[in-house]
């Protein structure tokens, strides 16, 4: 049985590996050549910060939220755009879902739901908190604790990235296919609590792994059918990756942090609760 599934596994995430590549090196090459002024755009927009944030943080890479912990800490961004950035970013889960082709609608109204989630949430922090914080002595706060490439060279980063998610996928895929083959589908999803209003609940949690790794989980939980579209969001929108930890180091205030990290969790449940029962 083992050996059954590690050949399953191993041929699934093969067919993912020509489409995570070629994604990677895309993103690598938009990193190379406009990456630096993509991040000084998101300090620079002003008001336009929640709206600015949520396209920017949707594109797949880790190195937005990153930057964007960094610029709130330094009192270059509103509270409003570092949340619109958390809630916009889904990490490494759009690379995966673009490896099921067939899947392309669900991706696009994935994509288009979280950015709208992003900019409400954003504008209303902003609104209420009355944050216009902006101070351009510190512009040049840089990502200096992520993993994002910091080489001239496309080729070797893309290849690294991809390798990194593929073992991810290996590792998840083939515990997943595990866990189906010995518990059954039906009490895995119970145990997940598919078709439940608490399911968003389990989802957001799973997004605060703080790494591409809840990205990989709630990308196979869905394409499994374990957890719903509407979950799926509620996931992804706590999915901030390493901006979390970054918030947490460079701001000065921990309980301001923690704070943030409620309202992201919060967002999260009443954005999967409300699709559960629209969908």
């Amino acid at each position: 049985m083992i050996r059954e599934i590690s050949q399953e596994t191993v041929i699934d995430c093969m067919k993912m590996l020509p489409f995570l590549f070629a994604a990677f090196l895309i993103l690598e090459m938009v990193e190379h050549y406009a990456g630096t002024k993509l991040n000084r755009i998101l300090g620079r927009v002003g008001n336009a910060g929640p709206a600015a944030g949520a396209l920017l943080g949707c594109i797949p890479q880790c190195g937005f939220s990153v930057v964007a912990a960094n610029l709130y800490s330094g009192g270059i961004i509103t509270l409003g755009t570092l949340v619109a950035v958390f809630l916009a970013t889904s990490d490494e889960a759009i690379l995966i879902l673009l490896s099921y082709p067939e899947r392309g609608a669900e991706i696009l109204w994935l994509i288009l739901i979280k950015i709208i989630i992003a900019i409400i949430a954003g504008y209303m922090v902003d609104i209420i908190k009355k944050n216009k914080v902006y101070n351009p002595a510190q512009d040049e706060v840089v990502c200096t604790t992520c993993d994002c490439t910091k080489s001239h060279k496309i080729w070797m980063p893309a290849m690294q990235h991809t390798a990194k998610i593929f073992l991810y996928l290996l590792i998840f895929t083939f515990i997943l296919n595990m866990a189906i083959e010995m518990i059954g589908m039906e009490r895995l999803s119970t145990y997940l609590l598919t078709d439940s209003l608490f399911q968003p609940f389990i989802a957001a949690l799973i997004g605060f792994i703080p790494n591409c790794a809840s990205s990989v989980i709630l990308s196979k939980l869905y394409l499994s059918g374990v957890i719903d579209f509407a979950s799926t969001v509620g996931g992804l929108c706590t999915c901030a990756g390493v901006g979390l930890l970054v918030l947490f180091k460079m701001n000065p205030s921990k309980a301001d942090s923690l704070k943030i990290t409620g309202l992201l969790y919060a967002v999260g449940v009443i954005s999967g609760s409300v699709l559960k029962l629209i969908l």
